[in-house]
């Protein structure tokens, strides 16, 4: 599968004092990528919501390489897998020109809104075959 691709900008909201893109941020840039690829696989997460279920991030493994900064143009290159029947894996990078700027594992479970674990939607785990 090839890596997902998703471009942003960074706006002055998304800098500290220091006009370097807030720490934070960079998981608001990354969920919004990870959004996109559940739409993509054809989930509607309203609908989901609306039967009980929901996608939970159980997992963040990050590494800050390199400050972005405002004005810059940024990409998330995202890949993933049903790593098993309830987890979902991501590899994520923020770039900026190919360069690295932020790099995450995470990885992601459905549950009930009662919060009992299920396994990955059918198309979700149909990835892998």
């Amino acid at each position: 599968m090839s890596p997902h691709r998703f471009p942003l900008t960074v706006y002055y909201e998304d800098t500290d004092m220091a006009g370097v893109v807030y720490y934070a941020n960079y998981l608001r840039y990354i969920e919004r990528a990870r959004s996109e690829i559940v739409e993509l696989c054809g989930l509607d997460q309203v609908a989901m919501r609306a039967e009980g279920l929901v996608f939970v991030v159980t997992r963040v493994e990050a590494d800050y390489i390199s400050p972005a900064r405002m004005a810059d143009r940024l990409e998330v290159v995202t890949t993933h897998q049903a790593a098993s029947p309830v987890r979902w894996t991501f590899d994520q990078e923020v770039q900026r020109d190919g360069q690295v700027l932020f790099r995450a594992h995470v990885v992601a479970v459905t549950m009930t809104t009662a919060g009992k674990p299920v396994r990955l939607p059918a198309e979700i785990r149909a990835m892998n075959t």
